[in-house]
């Protein structure tokens, strides 16, 4: 089966209403370090021989505190993106304006890279340049490698800090339930965390949902394995 349709119908929806970037990235980027900072977190402090209250207290520290300060970066990072494509397209329209010979230069020479050339590329500059949205947009793709698609600030903020709250928690719930061997069952509970991340990542990638899952449970165990062998020089 194809991974999308054909007809007529479906291709003009598709193409006239793109997806963009979306929140694959920020979700990932959420989820793992809000695992890996937190268990780091339990395992220093579990590696030190402290008591399971400074455990929750500093775990859930880090999940509100860290998870809002990667949320405002990623969302400052973002509103950077998407600010310097405003600058980049109100210098489009300014050289338009100013320079349109010279913009149609640009526009044949995009096109020309795109293997159109002779009558059919002067026709298709013609084309292009009539439209000023048209014009801009192709400039900012061909001249800039912009997408015609402004990042959202606010949807990036939201989902890194919604993957970092759900996934950070998870190595705390032995400790906040109080149940036996907590820190045995928050390693492997957040490994389990690490390999489902990286196995859900592989649906958006080539590699193998079990690769893809190794892959990330290794870096999240040895940021672990690092913040516990760091606790266990404190241990009284």
């Amino acid at each position: 089966m194809p991974d999308h349709g054909h007809s007529p119908q479906e291709v003009h929806a598709r193409i006239t209403a793109p997806q963009g970037r979306g929140v694959l990235r920020d979700l990932v980027y959420g989820a793992i370090d809000g695992s890996v900072t937190t268990f780091a977190i339990v395992a220093g402090v579990a590696g030190a021989g402290l008591s399971p209250f400074v455990i929750v207290a500093l775990g859930l520290a880090n999940v509100l505190a860290d998870g809002f300060s990667m949320a405002a970066g990623n969302y400052s990072g973002t509103k950077a993106e998407q600010d310097n494509i405003h600058r980049i397209r109100a210098i489009e329209e300014r050289h338009i304006a100013r320079y349109p010979e010279g913009e149609r230069r640009e526009v044949r020479e995009i096109l020309a890279q795109k293997g159109l050339n002779g009558q059919v590329l002067e026709d298709a500059t013609d084309a292009i340049t009539a439209d000023k949205e048209n014009w801009i947009g192709l400039m900012l793709e061909g001249e800039y490698g912009l997408g015609g698609i402004d990042p959202n600030p606010m949807r990036a903020a939201l989902a890194t800090f919604g993957a970092f709250l759900v996934a950070g928690l998870i190595p705390l719930l032995p400790f906040v339930l109080g149940l036996p061997d907590a820190f045995t069952l928050s390693a492997v509970s957040t490994m389990c965390v690490f390999f489902a991340i990286g196995a859900l990542k592989s649906r958006w990638s080539l590699s193998a949902w079990w690769r893809s899952g190794i892959e990330t449970l290794l870096i999240g165990g040895l940021a672990a394995a690092i913040a516990y062998g760091v606790g266990t020089l404190f241990h009284a």
